[in-house]
């Protein structure tokens, strides 16, 4: 089992040039700032895993996602290879709350030209195309 890529989707929520982000503190992506989302569960689709997490993560609703864009990441000091999968969607006006305050430091909105450090891998490949 430990051979096989695992899939991660997550969504980039946008607010007038800003991206919504947390900062992990926990998993394998520890300390480091990622979109909502989670690893996509048997026979579900990429948008329900993301209208399913980002309701978990921050009780916000959302709907009517995008796909955006895929990665194929190594990390190789975990010995774990993830594909990740990207969507998007336009933030409306719900209130974000931290649903998971053991998991999640802090969520903060940065412009997408300027966004902080350190991220977490799949999205710096995304960025890298």
């Amino acid at each position: 089992m430990n051979n096989i890529p695992r899939v991660w989707v997550g969504v980039f929520i946008l607010r007038d040039n800003k991206i919504l982000l947390w900062f992990r503190k926990w998993a394998h992506w520890e300390w480091t700032w990622a979109p909502p989302g989670w690893h996509l569960e048997f026979m579900e689709t990429f948008e329900s895993c993301v209208i399913r997490e980002t309701k978990e993560e921050t009780n916000i609703d959302i709907n009517n996602v995008e796909f955006l864009d895929l990665t194929n990441d190594f990390f190789y000091k975990e010995n774990k290879h993830y594909i990740t999968i990207f969507m998007k969607w336009e933030y409306l006006w719900w209130e974000l709350k931290n649903m998971e305050p053991d998991k999640c430091e802090k969520w903060e909105w940065f412009d997408i030209d300027n966004l902080p450090s350190p991220l977490m891998l799949p999205v710096e490949n995304l960025l890298s195309k």
